[in-house]
Order: C-alpha cells, then sequence, then structure tokens
C-alpha cells in the first residue's frame, strides 16, 4: 500500500457560531485531510506540531481514533496552535490563530510514496524551510500534492506569502486551490491565467474551487480546461469541505496508479480525462457529502466485501458528463451563468462539463 505522509497542522478549533457559546473541537487542514484518507481506506501520517498539553491531548487522541499514525516529535511544541473560527449564519467560517509551528523529520522518507501539504505551513517560520525541503526530496522519488489554503491573518502580505507559494507549486503534481486563494494572492489577476500559469510551472494537474460556479480543472495532458459543477446539496456547514475534496482526490488518484511513485508521477502527467476523472469525481463527491456534517465530517467509501476504490460512492450517485473549456482562448474573470447553485436535500451528481472561455476583445 503507497505510504501517504501529509505534513502540516494539527490544532483546535474554537468554533463559535450564531447565538451559541464557544465549543472547541480537533481540527487542521492535513489532520482533516490525514483522516479523510483513514476514512477511504488508505495508511495516512501525519507530521505536525502540537504540544503535551490537554489540547495537545485531544489532537494525539484524535488522530489515533482516526487510524492516522502521528510522525515522532509531532509533539514537541511550547503549545497548540488554537483557531478560532466564526461561522456565520450561512455556515460559511472565518479564522483567527494563536499560532506555534515547527515540523519534525519524517522516518524513513525513502519509504514515501506521496507527500500532501498545505495550508499556512509552507509560510511560516520555523517549519517553512523544513517543510519546501521534504518537498524537494519528494518531488524526486515520489508524488507531492498542494493545497494554499490561504490564511491571511497568518501569512503577511500577498507579496510575501506569493514566493513561498509558488515554490511548492512549481513542485508539486497536484495542487488543489480556492477561487478565495487565488484572489487574495492575484487580486488583480484573472482566475484563468493564473491557472495557466500555475501549470506551465510545474503540476500535472491543478484543481480551482468557485464555490457555487462549480470547480475549474486543467491537466497537463489535456488541451481543454473542465468545468465541473458542484453537488445538489443542502449547506449546513464549510469546515472542512476543501480538505474532504483532497483526501477524495489523493485517493481516487492513488488508487488509480496515479500518485505514489516515480512512475506514477509521470502516468499523471500523460493521462487523459477518462484516467482523472473518477478520481475528480471522488473528491466532488466527499466534499459534498462533508457540507451536509456540521464539523469537519470525513466520509467512508461503500463497501460491498472488500474496499471498491473508484465506483463505489459514485454509483450511487452518479456519473458526470464531461464538459470543457478550450484552453486557446482568452480568459475571463466571469462564471457560466448555468452553474447556479440549487438548492437540494441530498447529493445528485457532480456534472462536468468542457467549454470556451469569452475570448478577450
Amino acid at each position: 500500500m503507497t505510504r501517504i505522509v501529509n505534513i502540516g497542522e494539527a490544532l483546535i478549533d474554537e468554533i463559535t457560531r450564531p447565538n451559541s457559546e464557544p465549543v472547541e473541537v480537533v481540527g487542521g487542514s492535513m489532520l482533516n485531510v490525514a483522516a479523510g484518507l483513514t476514512r477511504l481506506g488508505h495508511e495516512s501520517e501525519l507530521a505536525t506540531w502540537f504540544a503535551r498539553d490537554a489540547r495537545g491531548d485531544k489532537v494525539r487522541e484524535h488522530a489515533e481514533a482516526a487510524g492516522v499514525t502521528l510522525t515522532p516529535g509531532s509533539d514537541g511544541a511550547e503549545f497548540t496552535t488554537v483557531a478560532h473560527a466564526a461561522v456565520d449564519e450561512k455556515g460559511h467560517a472565518t479564522y483567527e490563530f494563536d499560532l506555534s509551528w515547527d515540523v519534525p523529520a519524517v522516518e524513513d522518507p525513502e519509504s514515501v510514496g506521496h507527500v500532501h501539504t498545505g495550508s499556512y505551513v509552507v509560510v511560516v517560520e520555523p517549519g517553512a524551510d523544513k517543510v519546501l525541503a521534504a518537498v524537494k526530496r519528494q518531488a524526486i522519488r515520489g508524488t507531492v500534492s498542494y493545497d494554499p489554503n490561504i490564511r491571511p491573518a497568518l501569512l503577511g502580505t500577498p507579496d510575501e506569502a506569493r514566493p513561498h507559494v509558488e515554490a511548492i507549486v512549481a513542485l508539486a503534481d497536484v495542487v488543489k486551490a480556492s477561487d478565495e486563494d487565488l484572489k487574495w494572492l492575484y487580486p488583480d489577476r484573472p482566475i484563468e491565467d493564473v491557472l495557466r500559469e500555475w501549470l506551465q510551472s510545474g503540476p500535472s494537474l491543478i484543481l480551482c474551487t468557485r464555490g457555487p460556479w462549480g470547480v475549474y480543472i486543467l491537466t497537463a495532458a489535456e488541451r481543454d480546461m473542465l468545468v465541473v459543477d458542484p453537488l445538489d446539496v443542502e449547506l449546513v456547514d464549510t469546515v472542512g469541505a476543501g480538505d474532504s475534496l483532497m483526501a477524495g482526490l489523493i485517493s481516487g488518484l492513488v488508487d488509480a496508479d496515479l500518485l505514489g511513485s516515480a512512475e506514477a508521477k509521470q502516468r499523471l502527467r500523460e493521462a487523459s480525462w477518462d484516467q482523472i476523472l473518477p478520481a475528480i469525481h471522488r473528491g466532488i463527491i466527499t466534499s459534498g457529502i462533508t457540507i451536509l456534517y456540521q464539523g469537519a465530517y470525513s466520509p467512508t467509501v461503500v463497501t460491498t466485501g472488500e474496499r471498491q476504490p473508484i465506483a463505489a460512492i459514485a454509483k450511487v450517485i452518479g456519473t458526470p458528463e464531461p464538459s470543457r473549456r478550450s484552453s486557446s482562448a482568452g480568459s475571463s474573470t466571469g462564471v457560466p451563468s448555468e452553474a447556479a447553485a440549487r438548492p437540494g436535500l441530498v447529493p445528485t451528481h457532480a456534472m462536468s462539463r468542457r467549454s470556451s472561455p469569452r475570448r478577450k476583445r
């Protein structure tokens, strides 16, 4: 089985909802992804940074209960990081942090097939340089995925954060970002232009989540940009939705032998939409299920006696139809009108389409 190491934060989310007292729960985007991967049947490890205090004990207990292996030395912090999450009436969260960040060395790095990292850990020192070094080593012998998951309160200015983000993007095989991430990093640039520039810097697969307008996807081997509509679900809470998408995507790509080794790296580089779409669908579906629950809920793969990597959930919900957007056309900051959010009660299906952005005039 592919050894997957997640490098990043595990912390306490202090969640405040309208007309409610704050509640503390264990969270952190890298812990969410690691737990999501174990729920999907993978062996997942987390190199993180927390303290041997009451909050740190909660982090350890949560990780161990989820089946996540903690890298030795992850409990070396002076205090455990707390993210103060304010959730509004629409279920959207904003964050402030009491932060401590460093990272222990990963044991036996030669046996690691895939590394996932993201959020503030690639920018905040003293851990950021160690994360970059680990990603550089992994990019030579295996595969890397990255989610910028921008936290403006921790990263200084966009000009300060951008070089750190771009360095990891150039080394990664898979990048998933939100339109909010890109708008913060590149406030005056069309999103499509940024995605194409990132793709040219090195990744084989790039996704940009755009809320009710779906997910924009570019690959190294395909000329067109794919647009995948969101699931038709009733939003309860967005906490952990992006992490759930990332876990589902990594899970699907590993199961398709498109992540986890130097050979998989090359296969992903040459992969067609038909080879990549099942993993994308899994990510969209797991994310759609997560937002039906409060907190960072991690879905499991439906099984019938044994694990069925790609088809299990999709069989229940449906198979998307592809739609393309030509990458040879000019860029646009607009979103397709037909991708508007639709109210619903349960997941139905993710729709994909390929179309062309408006040409510059």
